[in-house]
């Protein structure tokens, strides 16, 4: 890697990117004149969109250069919101100029330049180390535990930095005048200079919880406005997936009934927003075994799932790797107590236990919980209190950075979830 690479990792990769936009916007003009008819003036008007689509790829991968500086998990969030940012204003220009423009080269190379970066960004991530200083004084150990970088202590300012793409540090600890003078040296010379915690959450997708960790604007609260769209969006569309999934939906509760006896729906009593409990509604997966829920420790033990649940039926394995389980729960949405995404929602008896257990535990219950959520398609089904502190790592990562953008990484990440069944137990 190189240094100063702010837009890691297309940071000096200049004719990769030009590449990737130039594929985006000319193969689309190409396959219209290819596979239409095209008169003269029409062939202008998709070379003269092409061509904007073009300046405004590049407009987009400059703003992920500039504001999408932190690697790892946050850069991946400026890449959907940069080419909308970038698109939409060549549409206002075309749109208010009373240009003409072929809709479909517009759209299509928006939609083909947004695939091609997120994959090229996913790829080269793979195969590029970053070089990071960490500077020696304050909470910097549990940093270097992230993988895929190329770790340098730090132990004294003055040390040859030339080579580093970055430079980490405890912004929060009593820094010596040496190194608070270094440090500014750095980001007068465009050497970046990031709070080892942030940086951590970055590289991460996680959030540590030894205290209670404030939004980028320094409030425990998510975003109201942003809550209250995301709510009326998942009542819409819970209402039209039930309506089109009726029929997937009566498959499977015949296959319930015919492979075991029992009810077709399973219900229990969750704690979702703002502590206040709930029904969840799920498909059965499990034979009704008789458990032990006299005792705390029994009724534990009835809420859990284990590896290789002896009471998960055949169809039962099915639903819960393909995770349709799980669609009775737009009932849930409908009524305002879930939403499609965001952190799961416990057992009653498993979600007092956690909060006796841990701290911050009744944090998680500031949005709505989901269907799916940040933790689910990083990390999985989780059972046993070490699990569940690791899990509140990604809820809190997710609480954190409440937005459109996350919310829409989970659903493309929960597409993969649904086809290799991971972490389903």
């Amino acid at each position: 890697m190189s240094k100063h690479n702010l837009g890691w990792p297309f940071g000096r990769s200049l004719r990769l990117q030009v590449a990737i936009i130039w594929m985006a916007t000319t193969i689309l003009a190409l396959a219209v004149f290819k596979f239409y008819s095209i008169g003269t003036n029409s062939a202008q008007i998709i070379m003269y969109t092409a061509i904007g689509c073009f300046l405004a790829s590049l407009f987009g991968v400059n703003v992920i250069k500039n504001f999408g500086s932190y690697p790892g998990v946050e850069q991946f969030f400026y890449i959907i919101p940069a080419f909308c940012v970038s698109y939409g204003s060549l549409l206002a220009v075309l749109v208010f100029a009373r240009f003409p423009y072929s809709r479909f080269v517009l759209t299509g190379s928006f939609a083909v330049s947004i695939v091609l970066y997120a994959a090229a960004h996913a790829l080269l991530r793979r195969h590029m180390t970053l070089r990071i200083g960490v500077v020696a004084e304050g909470d910097y150990s549990s940093l270097l535990h992230a993988s895929g970088i190329n770790w340098l202590i730090l132990s004294r300012p003055g040390e040859e930095l030339s080579n580093l793409d970055a430079v980490s540090v405890d912004l929060w600890c009593d820094l010596s005048d040496e190194w608070e003078r270094e440090l500014a040296s750095l980001a007068l010379r465009g050497i970046p200079v990031y709070h080892s915690k942030h940086l951590q959450e970055s590289l991460t997708g996680k959030v540590q919880i030894k205290q209670l960790s404030e939004n980028n604007f320094g409030t425990l609260s998510p975003l109201r406005g942003y809550m209250n769209v995301k709510m009326a969006i998942d009542w819409v569309v819970a209402l039209i997936a039930l309506i089109a999934l009726f029929p997937v939906l009566a498959i499977v509760s015949l296959a319930i009934k015919l492979d075991s006896s029992g009810q077709v729906i399973f219900r229990q009593i969750r704690i979702g927003y703002r502590g206040e409990e709930f029904w969840i509604y799920k498909f059965r997966t499990m034979t009704a075994i008789p458990e032990d829920g006299t005792t705390a420790d029994g009724a534990r033990n009835a809420a859990m799932t284990r590896d290789n649940d002896q009471r998960v039926t055949r169809v039962g394995k099915f639903l819960r790797h393909s995770r349709l389980d799980e669609l009775p729960q737009l009932i849930n949405v409908l009524r305002g107590e879930m939403s499609w995404i965001g952190p799961r929602p416990e057992a009653e008896v498993l979600s007092r236990w956690y909060e006796n257990e841990i701290s911050f535990y009744r944090y998680r219950h500031i949005v709505r919980p989901g269907i799916t959520g940040w933790a689910q398609v990083h990390q999985g089904h989780v059972a046993d209190v070490d699990q569940v502190r690791e899990k509140l790592n990604f809820d809190f990562y997710y609480i954190k950075n409440f937005s459109l953008w996350v919310d829409i990484i989970v659903v493309a990440r929960t597409i993969r979830t649904i086809l290799t069944g991971f972490g389903s137990r």
